[in-house]
């Protein structure tokens, strides 16, 4: 995928979470990317890592900065009380038409990640991507040791937070799997 069809998938993204409920705030189209690309084989070529808030990626901290520098998202501020809204620009409309090959091939995996995300809270998208990343990552660990390293790795989630979260991530990568093999 190229920086264009990449940036293509955020605004798109974007749009479909909005769509949906979602604050769609940095952190919201963050997981969303996250998991687009690490259940839905989505090849978007972000590098994740588990940092503060669960899995990041600055590569795409930085697309996003860049779209908003282009004019194609903006920050708004809908709440004082949280951060900033990301939205699609009208200039997006005309941006997203150059790319209709990449949209109509992404277009069921993006619309599936905004459907199982839609109005989810900072905090719930934290334990269910983190435990995403954990159960796709160190599959080698054992269901019961899962939840634990989730609470090693993030001492601020209990441990029924975890274990709920990993039975979560576990359905969530089923249906997943489900998508890609009707494709």
């Amino acid at each position: 995928m190229n920086k264009g069809q990449r940036l293509a998938v955020i605004i798109d993204a974007a749009k479909e979470l909005l769509k949906r409920g979602s604050w769609c705030g940095e952190t919201h189209l963050q997981k969303a990317i996250f998991i687009l690309q690490e259940l839905t084989e989505a090849d978007t070529g972000f590098e994740f890592i588990l940092y503060k808030h669960g899995p990041f990626s600055f590569e795409l901290r930085d697309a996003i900065t860049e779209l908003a520098a282009d004019g194609l998202i903006e920050y708004v501020v809908r709440n004082p009380d949280y951060g900033p809204t990301l939205l699609p620009t009208s200039d997006s409309v005309v941006f997203l038409q150059r790319f209709p090959k990449t949209l109509s091939r992404y277009s069921e995996q993006i619309g599936f990640v905004a459907d199982q995300l839609n109005d989810m809270g900072v905090s719930d998208l934290e334990r269910l991507t983190t435990a995403v990343f954990v159960v796709k990552r160190l599959d080698q660990l054992k269901e019961a040791d899962r939840a634990r390293e989730i609470t090693r790795l993030k001492p601020h989630i209990s441990m029924s937070d975890a274990n709920e979260a990993v039975g979560d991530a576990e359905k969530l990568i089923a249906k997943a799997n489900s998508l890609l093999r009707s494709n």
